[in-house]
């Protein structure tokens, strides 16, 4: 089923020029980027995106690092993308991520772990729709659209 999921390279991220690898991988994979923005979050905007932590020890420091420079919010779609996206990913602790996965081969720690992405299709649409407007999310259909509906 084709479906949407946010992902959101975190300041970390970019700081250390990772953009290309990361949106890189998405590509290759097979993913289809409907939207893409770079910015600086606001703590408001920080505090929403991580509400359901809002009672944890760790929540303001998520916040103060996710607003603490650029990051670069994404739309992808396409097959099962939630899933794969969350495997391309790998372990929200670094040292815990496989090889081969985004975390695994480039995040440092937990604290700073370079990529956030939806857990699942209702925190997907929660999150597009923070921070996307309707009309930030491109339409488009891919050369190969064909060959891959017809296949």
């Amino acid at each position: 089923m084709t479906e949407r999921t946010f992902i959101a390279i975190k300041p970390d991220g970019v700081q250390r020029g990772l953009i290309s690898e990361i949106i890189g991988r998405f590509e290759r994979k097979g993913f289809k980027l409907v939207g893409l923005k770079q910015l600086i979050p606001s703590k408001e905007l920080a505090q929403k995106h991580y509400g359901v932590h809002k009672d944890r020890p760790f929540f303001g420091d998520l916040v103060e690092f996710i607003s603490s420079g650029p990051v670069i919010a994404m739309v992808w779609e396409g097959e099962g993308v939630i899933l794969n996206a969350r495997k391309l990913i790998g372990a929200t602790k670094p040292l815990e991520a496989e090889p081969g996965t985004i975390r695994g081969d480039l995040a440092i720690d937990i604290g700073r772990n370079i990529i956030h992405g939806s857990d699942g299709s209702e925190t997907a649409a929660f999150e597009i729709n923070l921070w996307f407007e309707d009309s930030e999310i491109n339409e488009w259909k891919t050369s190969d659209y064909k060959w891959r509906v017809e296949s």
